[in-house]
């Protein structure tokens, strides 16, 4: 395996060499499902690239509920396949491939009828466990279980006690999505995958129909690059049909997009040892615990406006706020409310007029020669989607490819880690760091944890946390820029770290110092890091301004006061 480095001059260096040979495959699209599909192609031998216009995870895969579930709502609906498919894909990511990333986290759900409805809940619930033990992976977790109304309170003391008569409460499982998706990326590019962020696709390169490779933009430096490929994979997500433009067609379906917001308060605002999953009158809502934070979502309404920064307005707060006080003690205000994230959910349309209602199944299609298309999907199935692609695309391929192995190829980090996890007391004893520094690092990177305390042996200023957002530590801003291919001060704030959701002041107070750790990695001056500071600043005004105004069209044209930066 090469490196799993990303630092500026690897990143220049995997441009040339996308551009110098034609590769087997090019993947456009640096979410979930693209770095998946990267990674699976890269397992099977294939020379494959990786382009991103902006950062990984930039859009839908760094704004989900970062929940990694089977789905226990479709059981409803009586979607069975996605259901078990999903809790496979589960046990796999907590047992064998990221263990270090994805964890198990437990949800109540409060009755509010006696008698049928324990029944009915508790039937679903039953064989979703059931289904998931089946899947072969899904040991790892707690079964369900009922709780009385008492038993229930003494769990969620937040919970008012006319909400609920009972409760049942069962686990499924969660992750940092964006980081999830740069340890995809970092583990494609060491299977020897060419991985570039800003990088963005202008064109499709043809002979005749067949697509042949596309043209690429360096967003950073400007030059344009000519990457040939036998089969390209079309994986942008709400940008499907905008990729697909660029062919002069929009293929065999059309992906709509449904935007869902989240809020993050402190935890102290939420009396409870467990998430909460409640049902509204739409879809569900849920109560996510989240280190030293809850997650509150989410919403799901029809998006159509501007797709590179989904706002969030007044009455989408408001309509989170309104259904989570009709169930707590004390109610929560706009006060309490630290980070506020908007995503949008890439949908296949003409499946229902209701986006709450459309399958999160996906779809693989070959629309013009060279060409493969990827989309819907939920993020829990990632691995499937990105195996689907590249079996559609190894259709197109002249050559013997081996099968997809990917359900046995741990990501970066992973192995490792439970050894590491371990010896915990000891790291912390023979780097000074205290234990709970060492356990942040270790469910954050696993493994690969050596890597920032490599940094900090080095210089042990980088060991001290950051004055304003004292979960992390000034190692992890060096390593974003150096190791994860971050290229600006709003990737690390915002992806690399969760410093812009996690604090009252959304990162404004940590960024001069983060954009001063950068810097030497990057070849800043003083002008660019103001630029940088001054950019992300803006940014979160907008931000600020957008979950203000009352309705989508104000909140879309607040938020779009904050241009992106672009370089110089």
């Amino acid at each position: 395996m090469r490196t799993a480095t990303l630092g500026p001059a690897e990143r220049t260096v995997a441009l040339a060499a996308m551009a110098e040979r034609e590769l087997d495959v090019l993947v456009v699209g640096a979410g979930v499902v693209g770095a998946g599909t990267a990674l699976d192609a890269a397992t099977r031998g294939l020379s494959t690239g990786l382009v991103e216009a902006r950062d990984w995870a930039s859009g839908t895969s760094s704004r989900s509920s970062k929940l990694i579930h089977g789905g226990l709502r479709y059981l409803e609906m009586l979607d069975f396949a996605l259901v078990r498919e999903a809790l496979k894909e589960r046990g796999l990511l907590l047992e064998r491939l990221a263990p270090h990333l994805v964890k198990p986290v437990p949800f109540l759900y409060p009755l509010q009828h006696k008698g049928w409805e324990r029944l009915y809940a508790g039937s679903g619930v039953a064989l979703y466990d059931a289904m998931s033990v089946s899947s072969g992976h899904g040991r790892g977790l707690p079964v369900h279980r009922h709780l009385s109304r008492k038993h229930a309170l003494r769990v969620a003391p937040a919970l008012k006690k006319d909400a609920l008569v009972g409760a049942l409460q069962y686990y499924d499982a969660q992750m940092d999505d964006a980081r999830f998706v740069t340890e995809l990326v970092r583990t494609a590019a060491s299977y020897g995958a060419r991985v570039a962020n800003a990088a963005r696709v202008i064109g499709f390169l043809r002979e005749g129909e067949r697509v042949v490779g596309a043209r690429v933009q360096d967003v950073e430096g400007g030059t344009e690059y000519e990457i040939r490929a036998k089969q390209v994979v079309n994986a942008t997500g709400v940008w499907t049909d905008d990729t697909q433009g660029l062919i002069g067609e929009r293929g065999q379906f059309h992906v709509r997009a449904s935007k869902g917001i989240h809020l993050v308060v402190p935890k102290d605002r939420i009396h409870s040892t467990t998430g909460l999953i409640l049902r509204t009158e739409k879809s569900v809502l849920f109560v996510i615990p989240w280190g030293r934070h809850w997650i509150i979502g989410t919403t799901d309404t029809d998006w159509d406006l501007d797709k590179a920064h989904p706002a969030a307005s007044s009455a989408d707060i408001d309509y989170l706020l309104q259904h989570v006080n009709s169930v707590l003690n004390t109610p929560l205000t706009r006060d309490d409310v630290q980070g506020v994230y908007a995503g949008l959910r890439p949908l296949l349309a003409g499946e229902s007029d209701a986006t709450s209602k459309l399958s999160r199944e996906h779809t693989v299609a070959h629309p013009a020669p060279g060409l493969v298309v990827v989309a819907g999907g939920k993020y829990t199935t990632y691995r499937v989607m990105a195996k689907d692609a590249v079996d559609e695309a190894v259709h197109g391929l002249d050559q013997r490819v081996a099968a997809c192995v990917t359900e046995d190829t741990p990501l970066l980090g992973a192995e490792g880690y439970k050894a590491l996890w371990n010896a915990r007391a000891r790291i912390a004893a023979r780097t000074g760091l205290h234990v709970a520094r060492v356990e942040h690092l270790l469910n954050r990177y696993g493994s690969m944890t050596e890597e920032i305390l490599e940094l900090i042996l080095a210089d042990p200023a980088l060991g001290e946390p950051l004055p304003a957002a004292d979960d992390y530590l000034r190692a992890e801003i060096v390593y974003a820029a150096s190791h994860e291919g971050a290229r600006h001060l709003d990737d690390v704030l915002t992806r690399r770290t969760r410093i812009s959701i996690e604090t009252f002041d959304r990162g404004t107070r940590s960024a001069r110092l983060c954009a001063e750790l950068m810097a030497p990695v990057l070849g800043w001056d003083e002008e660019r890091i103001d630029r940088e500071v001054q950019h992300y600043e803006k940014r979160v005004e907008a931000e600020r301004e957008s979950q203000r105004q009352p309705d989508d069209l104000t909140a879309d044209a607040a938020r779009l006061g904050a241009p992106d930066i672009v370089p110089i």
